[in-house]
């Protein structure tokens, strides 16, 4: 499913979300942005997701602005308007959607991951990289500032002076450093193989304990001390001796395959 821009794929609990562009190494047009953004609509409302694998075809995650669609079929104008009661707007969406979904996102990069690409990745809960990918904030190469969500991921990853750095720059970093910046979760031989094997992983566990653990880590990571700690609490006495905690239990005493309930799809945003 999903738009000939942007494929989804959904089985095992797991959703891949696949950018399809690859003789452009996935650059981001007008359609490109509107098949991202569908993308994550159609992941939302799907049944029984519990986990989801981003990643392009082809050479490359994603190359960042096509900046030759800007004369074409782009309208700059329409990707910034902010609509009526949207915290964001359609450019910021195609990360911020992401972080909304309430299952785990987990980005497998490879070749080029460059100004809106890595902006996108940044939205993932996870990232695998190929250790000869190629990141970078690249706005500044092109005169405009990053403007795609990176205000809610890039402080929770990296300090403030590597944050500066790399964007007044445009330097293009390696995944290996980009790992040991914080930019990447982990390096893989394979991102793409490893980003399956994680997300399998997650879909075998406890879909609300999943979604929970989530929740509480976006809520809390920047939230006062006290908010964190009430919120743990609230989110503990919900899970406590409900049927997939039980499950949970069950499983981990007769080493038997949990049976868990799915909760419903809860649209993104």
């Amino acid at each position: 499913m999903g738009s000939g821009r942007v494929r989804v794929e959904i089985a095992g609990h797991v959703a891949e979300v696949v950018l399809s562009r690859p003789d452009k190494h996935n650059a981001l047009d007008g359609a490109m942005f509107e098949g991202i953004l569908a993308a994550a609509r159609e992941v939302a409302a799907a049944p029984g997701v519990r986990a989801v694998v981003l990643h392009g075809e082809g050479k490359s995650f994603c190359a960042g602005l096509d900046v030759a669609a800007l004369g074409t079929g782009l309208k700059i104008d329409d990707i910034l308007e902010r609509a009526p009661g949207q915290r964001a707007n359609a450019a910021q969406r195609v990360c911020t959607d992401w972080i909304d979904l309430p299952v785990p996102v987990i980005a497998a990069l490879h070749g080029n991951v460059l100004g809106g690409g890595l902006q996108i990745a940044l939205g993932a809960d996870v990232r695998i990289a190929a250790a000869d990918a190629r990141l970078s904030i690249m706005e500044s190469r092109w005169g405009l500032v990053p403007d795609m969500g990176i205000t809610a991921t890039l402080p929770r990853l990296v300090a403030i002076d590597v944050a500066k750095e790399l964007t007044y720059t445009a330097r293009v970093i390696a995944g290996e450093e980009a790992a040991r910046l914080g930019l990447v979760s982990r390096i893989a031989a394979d991102p793409l193989g490893a980003a399956r094997a994680l997300a399998a992983e997650i879909a075998g566990r406890s879909p609300d304990a999943v979604r929970s653990a989530k929740r509480l880590l976006d809520t809390a990571w920047h939230a006062p001390v006290e908010e964190g700690l009430v919120l743990e609490t609230e989110l503990q006495r919900e899970l406590i001796g409900s049927a997939n905690q039980v499950a949970a239990v069950t499983a981990g005493m007769t080493g038997q395959a949990p049976e868990f309930v799915d909760p419903g799809p809860v649209a993104a945003g």
